[in-house]
């Protein structure tokens, strides 16, 4: 496959998870349909994710650069994303901060600590929820949002 027919199947891929993407929705829709989150080492990054957020994660190769895909409910709110793997992807603290939602702040910060990950910002409460940020095992800003 040449780079040419790798990045159209890449929009395509795009395009059927944000349903043809509009700039004014014909309906009211959250602006985030996909995420990818650097990474440097793929199998060290896939078992953090997995050990921490319980997530399978199904890995290819998208225009050359090596993904690990997060699960993607068509009929459930929230977007998917991919850790992503290759030049034009450097983990970082200092970026966009991707937000997941879960169960239990507290959990996740004991299973992230023991996976290479760290606590960034502790457990506050915002509104009527909870938010943390914790470091990834490759050092990304990583957020937690989550009811209790």
């Amino acid at each position: 496959m040449n780079a040419a027919t790798s990045s159209l199947l890449l929009l395509v891929l795009l395009a059927g998870l944000c349903g043809g993407c509009r700039t004014t929705p014909a309906k009211p829709m959250n602006p985030v349909v996909y995420f990818e989150i650097p990474v440097r080492d793929m199998p060290r990054a896939m078992r953090f994710y997995t050990a921490v957020f319980g997530y399978p994660l199904e890995r290819e190769v998208i225009d050359g650069y090596e993904m690990a895909r997060f699960p993607r409910h068509d009929d459930a709110p929230g977007a998917s994303g991919a850790l992503a793997k290759g030049d034009v992807y450097q983990p970082s603290t200092s970026g966009p901060i991707v937000y997941f939602g879960v169960a239990d702040i507290d959990e996740i910060f004991r299973r992230a600590e023991a996976n290479g990950g760290r606590k960034l910002y502790p457990k506050t409460a915002v509104g009527g929820q909870f938010v943390a940020e914790i470091s990834d095992s490759e050092g990304n800003r990583i957020g937690l949002s989550a009811d209790r």
